[in-house]
């Protein structure tokens, strides 16, 4: 008699996740998996590691004990059993613009509309309708890489995908162009098979790394990444990375181009995630115009907000500066009135790499205004830079 309600109890359990799998991709998502709620401890090790040797120097929100809860589900929902992993593909085709403007790359990601809004009302929909589902009450807690929780680490453990040596999660029909999301719940479920798979000896985007912020195989320097630059960085670009950065503006998307993964794979079709105005490719000397509700307008409802303005104009001097068109110096030199000292200083950086007399000419004019000693260091640097 035991052994027969074991049985019927497996085979409900299989039902049981097999609705949770057809219910999520009713929802949108591309792959539902479930792993078991045990600590990830090889992925805090990793994690403490890289705290410890200064990796994620710049983000002061990533600490050792924000680790350790990321890793033990149990202390974000108690009596947590199992972890239902998510994933849903943004990838959407080009449409480049191509008009004679100097342009700027926007992260693939931050094309539509904010990933983590348009998946929370999904992931609300998904754990109410779940109780409906499986017909038991149970307790849940969402993370859509906005809390303390190890996305990556559940979704390889899982068998979402596997590690890349660029650190994102690789998965086999949509490539590393998913997001990833993560129901933490009190419901035993049974543990899907970790993918065998891995990168080989491909190390592609170690190569590839303009900044070399993949600094060996699944470790990356967060101080060097573009992504961290260009979004989480409040404050001036090193000097000596700005020319590496080239034309992204927000994000980057270099190791995820180049990954022979990512060659052939679906595209997503989910509407709110196609590209808003010209995203992709945005055209750069109109951004240095937006004042603050300008730019909140141009950009409502989207993840280019986290950077805020005075980062954004910040990393379209930049972008600039890289491009070397002197269509460009004009909104530069008005740049150069600007209220905020990282963007004049960037500005002024941006019209030495342009170079020429024209540059030289409108760097002396604004030495003789500028008051701020960190502008003024870098309006002397640029003179005195070989390329003006």
């Amino acid at each position: 008699m035991i052994a027969y309600i074991l049985v019927i109890d497996c085979v409900l359990m299989k039902n049981i996740e097999s609705k949770i799998r057809a219910f999520g991709k009713e929802l949108g998502f591309n792959q539902v998996r479930i792993t078991s709620a045990k600590p990830f401890l090889r992925d805090e090790a990793a994690a403490i590691s890289r705290v410890k040797n200064g990796l994620m120097d710049g983000l002061s929100w990533y600490t050792e004990e924000r680790v350790h809860r990321s890793t033990h589900p149990e202390l974000l929902l108690p009596e947590a059993k199992s972890i239902i992993s998510l994933g849903i593909s943004y990838f959407k085709d080009s449409k480049k613009q191509t008009n004679n403007v100097p342009r700027g790359k926007i992260a693939r990601y931050a094309w539509g509309d904010d990933y983590h809004k348009v998946i929370k009302r999904k992931l609300k929909e998904f754990s109410y309708g779940l109780e409906k589902t499986i017909a038991k009450p149970i307790r849940t807690r969402i993370f859509v890489d906005d809390g303390p929780m190890n996305d990556r680490a559940a979704a390889a453990r899982s068998g979402l995908g596997w590690f890349g040596k660029n650190t994102n999660i690789l998965t086999q029909e949509y490539g590393s162009w998913v997001f990833l999301s993560q129901v933490i719940t009190d419901l035993e479920l049974r543990s899907d098979a970790p993918l065998k798979k891995n990168c080989g000896d491909c190390v592609i985007c170690i190569d590839d790394c303009p900044t070399g912020a993949i600094v060996a195989p699944y470790v990356i320097d967060n101080r060097r990444c573009i992504s961290f630059l260009t979004i989480e960085l409040r404050g001036s670009i090193p000097r000596e990375l700005r020319p590496l950065i080239g034309d992204w503006v927000f994000g980057c998307d270099i190791c995820q181009e180049v990954c022979p993964v990512n060659r052939k794979i679906s595209s997503s079709k989910e509407p709110l995630f196609e590209q808003k105005h010209d995203f992709e490719a945005p055209s750069l000397i109109p951004l240095l115009a937006l004042d603050d509700i300008s730019f909140q307008k141009r950009f409502h409802n989207s993840p280019i907000k986290r950077t805020k303005r005075i980062g954004l104009q910040r990393n379209v001097c930049v972008a600039l500066g890289n491009i070397g068109d002197k269509m460009a110096l004009p909104a530069l030199e008005k740049t150069l009135l600007s209220p905020d000292k990282i963007v004049r200083e960037h500005a002024a950086w941006a019209i030495g790499k342009i170079g020429g007399p024209k540059s030289i000419s409108i760097l002396n004019n604004a030495l003789k205004h500028e008051h701020e000693p960190q502008v003024t260091k870098e309006i002397l640097l640029s003179l005195t830079d070989k390329r003006s």
